[in-house]
């Protein structure tokens, strides 16, 4: 889920068309996704809610804390590597990855001193805007891959909707406190032990134990068209109105963030 992007339903796809995953009860399901929703809605807490608070305490001007505004962009351009999450390599692989890389880039940032170092904490929070976006193509499709029919489908937005507003109120509210007890440095190292236990429970889950591995042409196919979405975009551009609903839904979107600040 994204920031205020993230307003998209999952779409329910027919049965025959997608790979057979061995069968899991719907709790497994939830939980999994719930979880993953979850950590993917810290990144936006700790950028809209704490760090404006934080830094103001710390003697940033307010210029400077707007311009952390511009580090959600990944979530804008994420369509320019979603060809090559969705066509190469597992749904496991790549949620492991990027948790993983959350938890590095907090380990990271616990050695920040935020009162003089602001380029360090705006690359921190551009680093885990561009993983959470990687995360969150990674996501959306185990969950059309995991769900099955609309009662399915309702239970997963459900988990989508409550597991990301839940991430966020965890890091702007909840890890305010933390922050004010421990100080700067323990939090991020509180982040990057629960996006490094996350990241162990993704790599053992069975829900995903059954996701089919890609045949060597289709590898190589899914390899072509991801290092040249241009192919993709042309295609999509080419269809009547497509460039003016982008326009819009783009438009309507930055809005949308703005409001919400």
């Amino acid at each position: 889920m994204t920031p205020a992007y993230k307003d998209h339903e999952l779409k329910v796809q027919p049965t025959a068309l997608l790979p057979s995953l061995p069968p899991s009860t719907m709790n497994d399901k939830l939980v999994f996704l719930g979880l993953l929703y979850f950590i993917q809605g810290i990144p936006y807490g700790l950028q809209s809610s704490l760090l404006p608070v934080y830094l103001r305490g710390a003697g940033h001007s307010l210029t400077r804390i707007s311009l952390t505004k511009v580090l959600y962009f990944p979530w804008v351009l994420k369509v320019l590597w979603a060809p090559l999450v969705d066509r190469t390599g597992t749904k496991r692989c790549w949620l492991v990855a990027t948790v993983a890389g959350l938890a590095l880039t907090c380990l990271a940032s616990a050695t920040v001193a935020p009162e003089s170092q602001y380029a360090a904490v705006a690359g921190s929070l551009l680093a885990m805007n561009v993983l959470a976006s990687v995360q969150d193509i990674a996501v959306d499709g185990a969950a059309v891959r995991l769900l099955r029919g609309q009662g399915e489908l309702g239970l997963g937005n459900t988990a989508q909707v409550v597991g990301y507003k839940a991430g966020s109120v965890f890091a702007g509210g909840g890890l305010l406190a933390v922050i004010d007890v421990a100080g700067w440095g323990w939090m991020f190292t509180l982040l990057a032990c629960v996006y490094g236990g996350v990241a162990l429970f993704v790599w053992g889950a069975p829900v995903l134990d059954g996701e089919p591995g890609r045949a060597q042409g289709e590898t190589r196919r899914g390899s072509r068209d991801a290092v040249r979405p241009w192919r993709v975009w042309r295609k999509l551009m080419d269809v009547p109105g497509t460039p003016w609903t982008m326009l819009y839904v783009l438009t309507y979107k930055l809005a949308l963030i703005q409001d919400s600040q």
